[in-house]
């Protein structure tokens, strides 16, 4: 089953906790602390893959969870890192997060992007010896891992795109040039799924082409099933409008589809276009001529207008070699476009940003103080132990938050609200 956009909850590892343990061996007096540290929670990592073609593996596995870290021992021994969960997905993958925001594209194969990060290990005891504190019973809890749901929506990396009508003939075409084995039938909606075949225009040159099953009046607002298929065409470099000879308004079908690709949230209508006329075998030279005549004043002046017939091959030679050109055309923009605004990696995930800012804000009976940093450190402290408490505070002052609490005017007793993560008492 061809599934192209689907929504998953990611859980990133948590990471393990750091442990209090001192030394207890026989004939050494005073043993001195040997809590270890926890292990990294594993990392969700998408790699994009050219022997996916569907998503449909994310159908029935709606949450990805990848492996905790181990919790420190005695001895110093730090807990085991979590694995980390390589996801497979198809090239031409975008995750994005509940608001829309991209987290990546996987436009290449084997191209990585980290998605969603393990929570990191808590220290042990051990990691907090110093001249002044030399048997500390502090440990830290492990940070937990990213939690949240990501869309996952397939757009093919294709370099010609074929549009059209119901029946206009882009399937027979794709099968009649490519290895493509569509099915073919003299009904509506006969393609179902996008159709991917390789075509060897010459011994040098072979070109990646989309069948995109057929666009209606509507399809743009989610008509029929051509909207569900558009992002297949957002990627092409060419698309090929196909336009029945048979077709009783052919002019009216090349507005159809012009305005639904135009209406689409990216305008594809202005992509480099071939229309072509189709199924001529049997029709006058005359005709021919008349249909093409009447699509003229329609398409811009660049727009080649070509007519053929996939069951003869009639003109397909001709326009094999027109979509060459103008693919090569096209990437050739796309080089100098690329040159001009160089890619400067994958954008970073929004939660590893800004981590050192701190907010302080005073509310009815309390204060609340935000911030990644500090959140992350109240995350990690343990609250039953009270060197843990008073060394969070010593971090707190650090950091400049209890100097502007008092500032504000924080008096003895009053509550400290850390984020959503703790309450301590000035």
């Amino acid at each position: 089953m061809f599934v192209d956009k689907v929504r998953v909850n990611l859980s990133a590892g948590n990471g393990g906790n750091g442990v209090v343990s001192f030394r207890h061996e026989i004939y050494v007096d005073r043993g001195g602390p040997d809590g270890g540290d926890g292990g990294d929670g594993g990392d969700i990592i998408m790699k994009a893959s050219r022997n996916q073609n569907t998503l449909a593996n994310f159908r029935f596995q709606k949450t990805l969870q990848a492996e905790d870290g181990g919790n420190g021992s005695k001895q110093k021994k730090h807990g085991k890192s979590g694995k980390d969960m390589v996801i497979q997905v198809p090239v031409g993958t975008v995750v994005t997060d509940e608001k829309g925001g991209e987290l990546a594209d996987l436009k290449e194969d084997g191209q990585e992007a980290i998605i969603a990060y393990g929570g990191k290990g808590g220290f042990g005891n051990a990691h907090f010896v110093s001249s002044v504190r030399q048997a500390p019973k502090i440990a830290e809890k492990g940070e937990p891992g990213d939690e949240f749901a990501v869309t996952l929506e397939l757009k093919m990396i294709a370099d010609v795109g074929l549009v059209g009508l119901p029946n206009a003939g882009k399937s027979t075409l794709i099968s009649v040039i490519s290895n493509a084995r569509p099915e073919i039938a003299n009904y509506p909606f006969t393609t179902i799924k996008p159709n991917l075949g390789v075509v060897d225009i010459d011994k040098d040159t072979s070109l990646l082409f989309a069948d995109i099953p057929g666009l209606i009046e509507g399809a743009s607002d989610g008509k029929g099933l051509g909207d569900e298929f558009l992002r297949h065409v957002e990627r092409t470099k060419v698309l090929v409008h196909l336009i029945d000879a048979y077709q009783n308004d052919p002019v009216g079908a090349y507005k159809t589809i012009q305005s639904e690709l135009a209406s689409y949230k990216t305008d594809l209508s202005k992509r480099p276009q071939i229309v072509v006329l189709t199924k001529i075998e049997g029709l006058d030279e005359e005709i021919i001529s008349s249909i093409l005549t009447s699509l003229q004043p329609l398409a811009p002046t660049e727009v080649p207008l070509m007519a053929i017939s996939s069951q003869s091959r009639q003109g397909l030679k001709e326009l094999l070699y027109e979509v060459k050109s103008q693919v090569a055309t096209a990437r050739i923009k796309e080089s100098a476009e690329k040159a001009e605004n160089p890619d400067n990696g994958l954008p970073i995930y929004t939660l590893r940003q800004d981590e050192q800012a701190w907010k302080v804000v005073k509310r009815d009976e309390d204060w609340l103080v935000r911030g990644k940093k500090i959140e992350r450190f109240a995350i990690r402290t343990d609250y039953e132990s009270e060197e843990g408490v008073r060394r969070l505070k010593d971090i707190m002052r650090k950091m400049g938050i209890m100097r502007e609490l008092e500032k504000q005017g924080i008096e003895k007793g009053q509550q400290i609200e850390i984020g959503t993560v703790a309450s301590i008492e000035y």
